[in-house]
């Protein structure tokens, strides 16, 4: 039985079929022995009647499924999450095609779409993604016209390497040589997210809608619901799209991102099941696993969360899981253990820099809270001239405010939160960013507005953070009654 996934890439092959090789062409060879075909099927029907007749043949028998390359060469050709031990087999499947078939393009394409989700499954981005490029590369270089695979799959890898602008142009390369090709829509919507251009990407999903329906369309529909801060129908499109994936690992990576939703929203018991249901799934889900130790550190459960944290640190070791860990050390007074994680950080990404993975944004906000703000600023300052992203803004709010530059901090912080300037993603980060920031400008009551609103979207959105937040709302007290005007 072929996946959805396959039967769209092979859709897709035929689409870019050359003239009288597509199916219109098998038709008409086929006109002269319609007589002979018809012959046939009335002896099979005949032949089929025998069969059902026969007892137990064919009672309990299903259609075997697709072998692990084929599964894994079906998800990584749809961008969807492959398991790590059939994108294993895809690759030395691939390898050993290209070593015996160098000129075949679409072989090539695939390999480097393969070594792509490998390098972002194991966080071993050095040694994936330089040979993705020069895989696709090749791949474009053997067949440079209408060669959308490859271009789609240059583009995933710009946006693995949150080299935002390469991707956007990659993207809108793949669009312009095949514009009904759906794939090529994902990336784009990636693209204008990561560089700040939101009614681009509310376009390019309106049209990756018109082209395509299923899971992975229904998992990015969720992400741009998610950013306009439509929680609910992120929530229902993930559902959906969790109940429709193919595979384990595909479901697994749906249940991860529903998981973040309820986290972001500060349901832990939610988020808690969400992740423990993707592991099971798919045991290699690690951003799963690390999102357990975050809501089990909310639910007081430490020790869990520690151990959570280590197993996705061990298996991928994303410089996020250690700034994660590093805060939760931090705030249970385990300084030293700390120090190591964020030492960590600053190793993983010099290592994920060697792949061309840009770090500056998780750089900046760890400089913010634990280093030198001012190296913040640069970082992050540099980052918003390339591409000016929501995300972008509140980082760099943040920063200049620990700078001391509380009111250029607060004009990025406003950005961030005010739906007037795109600011429409319902983050508790950010609206706490922005309530410190008014404390110290002495704007208290728009200081304790947004601090109550970050406690109120998610109470736990940081070990360290949320008790400062609860601190800062007490000590400005209630609203004061002094210039409330009177009537008579």
């Amino acid at each position: 039985m072929e996946s959805a996934a396959e039967t769209v890439a092979e859709a897709s092959e035929a689409a870019d079929s050359p003239p009288g090789t597509g199916p219109g062409a098998s038709q008409a060879r086929c006109r002269p022995r319609r007589r002979v075909l018809i012959g046939s099927l009335a002896g099979c029907l005949v032949l089929g009647g025998v069969l059902l007749c026969l007892p137990g043949e064919g009672a309990d028998r299903t259609a075997p499924a697709p072998a692990p390359g084929a599964q894994a060469q079906a998800a990584v050709r749809t961008g969807v999450a492959a398991a790590l031990p059939d994108l294993a087999v895809l690759i030395g499947e691939r390898e050993a095609r290209v070593r015996a078939h160098p000129k075949d393009a679409r072989s090539w394409a695939v390999l480097g779409a393969a070594y792509v989700e490998q390098g972002r499954r194991t966080a071993d981005t050095a040694a994936h993604y330089p040979k993705a490029e020069r895989a696709l590369r090749t791949s474009l270089s053997v067949r440079p016209a209408r060669n959308t695979e490859a271009l789609v799959g240059l583009a995933a890898l710009a946006n693995a390497r949150r080299d935002f602008p390469a991707a956007r142009s990659w993207g809108e390369a793949a669009r312009k040589a095949a514009p009904r090709r759906w794939t090529a829509y994902p990336q784009l919507i990636d693209a204008y997210t990561g560089l700040g251009e939101h009614k681009k990407a509310k376009a390019a999903l309106d049209r990756l809608l018109e082209l395509r329906s299923g899971p992975a369309v229904l998992a990015r529909a969720a992400a741009v619901y998610r950013d306009r801060g439509w929680r609910e129908d992120a929530a229902a499109a993930l559902s959906d799209a969790a109940a429709g994936a193919v595979s384990p690992a595909e479901r697994a990576a749906y249940l991860e991102r529903a998981g973040q939703l309820a986290w972001e929203r500060g349901d832990r018991e939610a988020a808690l099941r969400h992740f423990q249901e993707a592991v099971r799934l798919d045991p290699d889900q690690r951003a799963a696993q690390a999102g357990q130790g975050r809501a089990q550190a909310a639910l007081g459960r430490t020790s869990e969360a520690l151990s959570a944290y280590q197993v996705a640190l061990a298996k991928q070791p994303l410089p996020q899981y250690a700034l994660e860990l590093g805060e939760l050390y931090e705030s249970l007074g385990m300084a030293q253990a700390a120090r190591v994680q964020y030492d960590l950080l600053r190793e993983r990404v010099r290592e994920e820099e060697a792949g061309g993975v840009d770090g500056q944004l998780l750089l900046g906000r760890f400089e913010a809270d634990h280093g030198d703000p001012a190296v913040a600023v640069r970082r992050l300052g540099a980052l918003w001239r390339r591409g000016p992203a929501i995300e972008v803004a509140d980082a760099l709010g943040w920063a200049l405010h620990r700078s001391g530059r509380h009111e250029e901090g607060l004009r990025y912080a406003v950005i961030a939160t005010d739906r007037a300037h795109d600011g429409t993603v319902r983050s508790a980060p950010y609206m706490y960013h922005r309530g410190m920031i008014e404390r110290q400008l002495r704007r208290d009551g728009a200081a304790r507005r947004h601090l109550a609103e970050a406690l109120r979207i998610n109470p736990y959105f940081s070990p360290l953070h949320a008790r400062t937040a609860r601190t800062a709302l007490v000590a400005l007290g209630e609203p004061s009654m002094a210039k409330v005007p009177k009537f008579s």
